[in-house]
């Protein structure tokens, strides 16, 4: 059985798993919180020299590789380790270029660093960077593009990838084309922890009953008007005994992601 380990280092999570190269079966997983932010103030305090720079994210990478193996029945030993995310940034554990828009969404153009397999370690490694246009970048997101079937027509095609920083992707002929970044989720952690509003917000994972109906008010509302003049309805919402804090949530949840979604009727794709 051909395996690889898929490794998507983070600026706050390091994710490891072992994949199943013809079938691309999941055959195990592992998180630690032991993201790129995290690992490099511990690089920092270590006072080595630059070039041992890579050799210590490296270790850290195979100790999880180790882990993560010993729970498999087979042999992993020599197993490819291909590494995305953050690992090749300015804090990662080697600075990449990212490449210039467009790239091909099979990969086949990625900017691509290989590690050799060493006297301690086996495991041949592949770090991908990141792609970027004059004004937008993803760093990680590229690596989904790859795993994705994607039609290769010429027809424009939009992939929305959710997250704090979501991101707006656009394929044609099998390029991406064009990336937009939303801080959408950063921006409501902001506004319901942070702000005036954060009395008013309560968080409650219950996304049924009543939460789809001021989920649903929010994502027209963000749409349609002004984000800064309906982000104080969340207020008024209170004051007003208009929403419990807990519908509040959903409610600026939806304002933001309609806010978000808007540019998207003013398109072509």
């Amino acid at each position: 059985m051909k395996l690889f380990f898929s490794c998507d280092w983070g600026t706050s999570q390091f994710r490891l798993r072992l994949i199943n190269a013809e079938t691309l079966a999941e055959l195990g997983a592992a998180k630690t919180g032991y993201g790129i932010a995290a690992f490099y103030n511990s690089w920092q305090q270590q006072n080595q020299p630059a070039a041992q720079r890579q050799a210590f994210y490296q270790s850290y990478i195979l100790q999880q590789a180790k882990k993560l193996g010993a729970t498999f029945a087979g042999s992993c030993e020599e197993a490819t380790i291909i590494i995305s995310g953050m690992a090749s940034s300015s804090i990662g554990m080697v600075e990449l270029p990212y490449k210039q828009l467009p790239f091909a969404v099979d990969g086949s153009n990625l900017v691509v660093h290989t590690i050799g397999p060493g006297q301690n370690n086996l495991h041949p490694m592949l770090v991908i960077s990141g792609a970027r246009s004059e004004t937008d970048a993803v760093r990680g997101e590229e690596t989904i593009l790859v795993g994705c079937d994607i039609a290769t027509d010429d027809n424009e095609q939009l992939l929305i990838l959710p997250g704090t920083h979501c991101k707006h992707i656009v394929v044609e002929s099998g390029q991406v084309t064009n990336i937009a970044t939303y801080i959408t989720g950063e921006l409501f952690g902001l506004l319901a922890n942070k702000s005036i509003l954060s009395n008013s917000v309560k968080q409650n994972d219950d996304a049924a009953g009543n939460y789809q109906i001021f989920f649903k008010q929010g994502v027209i509302k963000g749409a349609s008007l002004n984000l800064l003049n309906s982000v104080f309805q969340v207020r008024t919402n209170q004051l007003f005994g208009k929403a419990t804090p807990e519908e509040n949530y959903y409610f600026l949840s939806g304002l933001l992601i309609g806010y978000e979604l808007k540019d998207i009727a003013k398109s072509n794709v």
